[in-house]
């Protein structure tokens, strides 16, 4: 019989274990092995059993057992002085507290729609999350005093299985918060504290909050499944990326606005400062920016001062190169649902809808998109790789039209990941004993052979291939019984893979975009390449895609099908349901990364950098992270990309050959070139290169520490600036900005001059001007109500194509010189000639104020 109920029990730990509770209740134990190490210890057969989750394995022991555990002196002192050490890396100062920071923030919040910190708090789907998970880790072992923000889902993100014709099918395991690492936030009663947004048709939603500590790090998780909620309220937050628009919009609301209000219940309840910075984690939390303006108007501040207030602390990361992407709702169901009364109280609608609407060239004017009210709310912004910040720019340049793509602020920070919780303890344990280690996480000199001999390092590698190979049998095996297989047709899995054989992983979502199919491009070359008489590869597929793609489906019912075959099914494998615990035993067991996306459609792709630090070699399209820091031949292989084919099918045909060919002729034919005691020096030179030269480049750390220096601290000191004085600088900016649109119809450049330096203005431009010349620039500028101060006008200057475009541009400020009547001006500045060639330069005019992070930041532009 089923029960109608499920709650869990919690052990009563005696005196002397007491501090394993507090081990299993903080999640630094997800990335810390002596951690782990000391449960796995206390019973190695239940800690797999419960697939490593110590919540679990505590409520498992039986008093008798923990009675015993109690007085087992030695591992009572290993238990003390775990509890100890933790609280030491709570407590002490660490790498942000030593930093030099004039106005550090005091706090940071960070909202995303899901955290991927371990397999046992399952609130995560694919690489979104699990980048949040690693910067929340990261931010806790550097000591930046981040609060994460998002939601609690009742039942995460689907279980995959297959059927037994290759289909994917979703289950969706309910989760008991009260058997995860969470407390539940509480009154002075111990009542549960709670949130509300009010809904269209006087209906409310409701919810409590969870906390998670993430090392240093508090985790707050909003829950609607709660009884002051009808049963369509409750089921808010039932799954991850569940639901039609309006149930995703609720999520939305409650993420972004409910997520505001937990921090204000949790600031009340701690008596911790409130946020200076907010950082917007891809759209999805964007409204997280109306609640603080909400805030903002309720003591007295109009929208547009508020407005200003908010988006200078505020930070706004954009995941998706792909506009499919973005959630994007209709106009009217946003009206909807902030029509007064609304959502927040006292907010116009059309000033809702202003900020996230399309009236922009080649827009949809009656969608409201996320990501676009994320970027008008943000003052900084940023992509996830150096080429998906290009893409970005280009892909959002209409919001700023009249500049340059690349003058459109969106700057980028390249993700990284958290090495502690994805690099396997054998390779750690090398690194900490015989290479320096960085303090942001990376380590040095691993191209010292005697460092770390071949002999050593191969071997390593092999245990962990050998790893691999037994955890997929086990996975096939019971994946297989998933499927209808009974034992007696499974006896095969014994000799699917080997620990010798070149292994290739490939696992990501299965968006079109990821191409989980171009290796079947010619189905008969990869079986030559698969079993090749001395050079055999074997290829481990994984991923997952949405329940409501019938397309990404249907690709993995076509990979499942082709290792089905008898001939190559101990060669390739696609094993269902894959997630943070499998992706640990995945990454270390891969010789070499694939990734072969339509480039540059992919933001940034990091599970090629959690391969890298352990030693696997990447094969992969230049795209990401990848396309900054591939050094081909030496980390990796580059497969070279059919960027100018329009044909999609020819493009894919071209991209899959070069794979092909890759893998025939370099990478198989390296890993097997083995000297006479069985060592590939060729392949292990690369593998040496790759960690030496990834190792700090591809740290969460390293990332972490870039979003402090370049957008926290900016950020924190523009807010600051602005609150001072009862906020007299927002109030200041927001009618600043309000002056110069109102008067920017009158703001025009009427004429240029220009004439070699010291000749005087007017004097003509000789022929044959030389490099070092310079020359003077002379504008005569139509300012109408605004003054000199209000803006700045330029000289942009360089090479000039055969469109007569300029490249490589160069900005050079014009000094005001003389006001003639009729607002208007003469601005003048010599400009050095620096580079040969064909050169040209053009004036223009953009508003100027201090507060400004940007210069497009007000949109306004006037060219000449």
């Amino acid at each position: 019989m089923r029960a109608i109920r499920k709650f869990t029990v919690r052990p009563r730990l005696p005196q002397a274990l007491r501090p394993l509770e507090t081990l299993a209740h903080n999640l630094r134990w997800s990335w810390h092995q002596p951690t782990q190490r000391l449960f796995a210890d206390i019973d190695s057969r239940l800690w797999d059993e419960v697939s490593r989750d110590p919540i679990a394995m505590l409520g498992h022991l039986p008093p008798q057992r923990l009675d015993a555990l109690a007085a087992d002196s030695q591992l009572v002192d290993r238990v003390q002085t775990a509890g100890k050490e933790l609280a030491e890396y709570l407590n002490g100062p660490r790498w942000f507290q030593q930093q030099d920071y004039a106005n550090p923030p005091r706090s940071i919040a960070y909202f995303s729609p899901e955290f991927g910190i371990t397999a046992a708090l399952p609130q995560y789907s694919g690489g979104l999350g699990i980048l949040a998970g690693d910067h929340l880790k990261s931010a806790s072992d550097l000591g930046v005093p981040i609060i994460g923000v998002g939601l609690l889902y009742g039942a995460g993100y689907f279980r995959q299985s297959l059927t037994r014709d290759g289909w994917q099918a979703e289950t969706y395991p309910v989760v008991d918060p009260n058997s995860l690492p969470l407390q539940l936030l509480r009154e002075t009663d111990e009542t549960p504290s709670l949130i509300k947004i009010d809904l269209p048709g006087g209906r409310a939603l409701h919810a409590q909050v969870w906390r998670a500590d993430v090392g240093r790090v508090p985790l707050l998780l909003l829950d609607s499944n709660v009884p002051a909620n009808d049963e369509q309220m409750r089921r808010v937050t039932d799954r991850l990326y569940g639901g039609g628009a309006e149930h995703r919009l609720r999520q939305e609301l409650l993420l972004g606005i409910g997520g505001v209000r937990a921090l204000r219940l949790w600031e009340r309840l701690t008596d911790g400062p409130a946020p200076e910075v907010y950082h917007t984690n891809e759209g999805h939390a964007g409204f997280l920016g109306i609640e603080r303006i909400g805030e903002l108007m309720a003591q007295g501040m109009t929208f547009a001062e508020g407005l200003e207030a908010v988006r200078a602390g505020t930070v706004f990361t954009t995941h998706t190169p792909v506009p499919a992407g973005i959630d994007r709702f209709d106009l009217d169901l946003i009206r909807q649902h902030f029509t007064n009364p609304g959502a927040v109280a006292g907010i116009d609608v059309e000033d809702v809808v202003a900020l996230g609407a399309e009236n922009y060239e080649g827009g949809t004017p009656t969608v409201f998109n996320m990501a676009v009210m994320g970027l008008r709310l943000a003052q900084r912004a940023n992509g996830v790789s150096q080429l998906h910040g290009a893409v970005s720019r280009e892909m959002f340049a209409q919001l700023w039209p009249g500049f340059d793509t690349s003058e459109v602020p969106i700057t980028s920070v390249t993700n990284g990941v958290h090495s502690p919780t994805w690099v396997d303890p054998q390779l750690t344990a090398l690194a900490t004993e015989r290479l320096s280690v960085d303090p942001l996480g990376g380590a040095s000199g691993w191209e010292k052979a005697d460092s770390v001999t071949d002999a050593e390092l191969w071997a390593a590698l092999r245990r962990m291939r050998a790893q691999l190979v037994a955890d997929v049998r086990a996975r096939l095996r019971e994946s297989w019984r998933e499927r209808g297989a009974s034992p007696a047709e499974l006896g095969w899995i014994d000799e699917v893979l080997s620990p010798d054989v070149l292994t290739i992983g490939f696992a990501r979502r299965v968006p079109t975009y990821k191409r989980l199919t171009l290796m079947l491009r010619e189905p008969a070359r990869l079986k030559a390449v698969l079993l090749h008489p001395e050079h055999p590869v074997q290829l481990i597929v994984a991923g997952k895609s949405h329940p409501d793609d019938e397309q990404g489906k249907r690709l993995i019912q076509e990979l499942v099908q082709f290792a089905d075959e008898n001939d190559v099914r101990h060669r390739i494998v696609f094993l269902p349901d894959y997630d943070i615990a499998m992706a640990q035993m995945l990454y270390p067991g891969c010789d070499v990364w694939l990734n072969n996306p339509l480039r540059p459609l992919e933001a940034c792709g990091t599970s090629g950098m959690k391969a890298a630090l352990n030693g696997a070699l990447n094969l992969s399209i230049l795209d990401g992270w990848w396309n900054e820091w591939a050094e081909d031949r030496r980390n990796g292989w580059v497969i070279p990309s059919a960027d100018g084919v329009q044909d999609p099918v020819r493009r894919d045909d071209l991209e899959a050959a070069a794979l092909y060919d890759l893998i025939e002729n370099q990478v198989a034919p390296t890993f097997y070139a083995t000297d006479s005691t069985g060592i590939p020096r060729g392949w292990l030179e690369m593998v040496r290169h790759s960690l030496e030269s990834l190792s700090t480049k591809v740290q969460a750390t390293r990332m972490v520490a870039e979003y402090v220096d370049r957008l926290y601290v900016p950020a924190a000191v523009s807010a600051q600036e602005l609150a001072e004085h009862g906020r007299a600088g927002a109030r200041g900016l927001a009618n600043w900005k309000q002056h110069v649109r109102a008067g920017w119809e009158d703001v025009r450049v009427d004429h240029v001059e220009a004439a070699p330096a010291n000749d005087g203005a007017g004097a003509g431009m000789a022929d044959g001007t030389e490099i070092g010349e310079s020359i003077t620039i002379s504008a005569y500028v139509s300012l109408g109500k605004l003054a000199p101060q209000d803006v700045r006008v330029q000289v942009v200057a360089g090479r000039v194509n055969s469109a007569d475009e300029i490249t490589e541009a160069q900005f050079l400020d014009l000094n005001h010189e003389q006001e003639f009547e009729a607002g208007r001006h003469r601005f003048t500045a010599d400009l050095k000639l620096e580079t040969a060639g064909s050169f040209g330069y053009t004036v223009r005019v953009v508003p100027y104020h201090a507060a400004l992070a940007h210069v497009a930041e007000v949109g306004c532009v006037a060219t000449a």
